[in-house]
């Protein structure tokens, strides 16, 4: 049995030591660190906002109006994960075009590190004036 747990603990250690990454100096500066991405345009997240304003527009405003375009996504603000924060956060801000022909602004916030067991991403989302109950705040304040 011991000669059987050896043989286990020094396979694990090459194996280990064969998939090893080279440290480098600077390496425990990013240990931990989340990296500055551009998430404010990606078209799984605008594709989950065009679809979760569907949902809403339907069950809560009770309003025949959906996303028709999303233009102008840029990146407001990072806040990084470090040893404080255990979520990365992204806020955005775009220019939404609903089928009623308006144009309003869209804040959305990205988090990462957010999901079940700190694994994915959650996203909040806010049109503005299609926010009758202020979820957000007034005109969308806290997703700013």
């Amino acid at each position: 049995m011991t000669g059987m747990l050896v043989r286990t603990v020094v396979f694990s250690l090459a194996a280990m030591a064969c998939c090893a990454v080279p440290v480098k100096a600077a390496d425990h500066l990013n240990y931990g660190m989340a990296r500055i991405t551009d998430a404010c345009r990606s078209p799984q997240v605008l594709g989950f906002i065009t679809s979760g304003f569907s949902t809403r527009a339907t069950h809560y405003l009770r309003r025949d109006i959906a996303i028709a375009e999303i233009r102008d996504m840029r990146q407001k603000r990072v806040v990084l994960r470090d040893e404080t924060r255990p979520v990365q956060r992204e806020y955005c801000r775009a220019t939404a075009v609903t089928t009623d022909g308006e144009k309003r602004a869209l804040w959305y916030l990205i988090e990462r590190g957010f999901g079940f067991a700190g694994i994915g991403s959650n996203i909040e989302f806010c049109l503005s004036g299609l926010d009758p109950w202020n979820v957000y705040g007034a005109q969308c304040a806290s997703l700013r």
